[in-house]
Parts: structure tokens; C-alpha cells; sequence
């Protein structure tokens, strides 16, 4: 049997937000590339994760490399997205850190500064 590279791989709106995966695993275009950015051969890929066929990377290199410019762009902005939530957190966890050691009297005090964080 002869595989076409559109059995290779497939999207769903309920994996991965309807991103391209390799067939039958929540594995991304995105992700490969990310790897093949890192310097990581196809097969450095399939060896590290051998759930993984080397058919199923490859089209998934061969998409990336058809539609770089775009998948770049949505890999940056999923960085950049990333960076800003990880900013989210560390701030709110301040704020946690900050109200568990504050007594009742103090965080009454306080309620100003608390009432105007994000």
C-alpha cells in the first residue's frame, strides 16, 4: 500500500486547537518544526519519540518548509504568548506571596493596593 502524504497528517478542531499533527498522534507540524529549528534531524526526532514514523515527520518538515513564513509567525506568537503568561503568573504569585504574609489589619490596609492589580 502506497501512502499519500495527506494520510500523513491530519487536524482535528478537538487536538491541538485544529492544528496539523502527524497521523494519530497530538504530535504538530508546529512542534517538528520547533525541533528542526533546534538543530534536530528527522531522525534525532523519531529516535527521541519513537511513537513517531519517520514518513509522518518528514511530511510534516515538507508542510513546515511549504508554509514557513506563516508557521514562523504563529510559533512566535505562540512564544510571545507564552512569555506573557509565564509575566502573569510570576506577578499574581507576588501578590499571593504578599497577602499570605500580611495579617487581617494589614490586608484591610492594603485592600487599595490589592483592589488595583491585574
Amino acid at each position: 500500500m502506497i501512502a499519500s502524504l495527506d494520510s500523513l497528517l491530519t487536524s482535528s478542531p478537538e487536538i491541538r486547537h485544529g492544528r496539523l499533527c502527524i497521523a494519530g498522534t497530538g504530535i504538530t507540524v508546529h512542534r517538528i518544526a520547533i525541533w528542526y529549528k533546534l538543530g534536530h534531524s528527522a531522525e534525532e526526532i523519531t529516535r527521541q519519540y519513537p511513537h513517531l514514523s519517520l514518513a509522518g515527520v518528514y511530511a510534516a518538515l515538507a508542510h513546515y518548509h511549504a508554509n514557513r513564513t506563516e508557521i514562523d509567525v504563529e510559533i512566535e506568537a505562540d512564544e510571545a504568548q507564552a512569555q506573557r503568561l509565564e509575566a502573569q503568573y510570576a506577578r499574581k504569585r507576588q501578590v499571593l506571596q504578599f497577602i499570605s504574609v500580611l495579617s487581617t489589619e494589614e490586608m484591610q490596609n492594603n485592600l487599595e493596593f490589592l483592589s488595583n492589580w491585574d
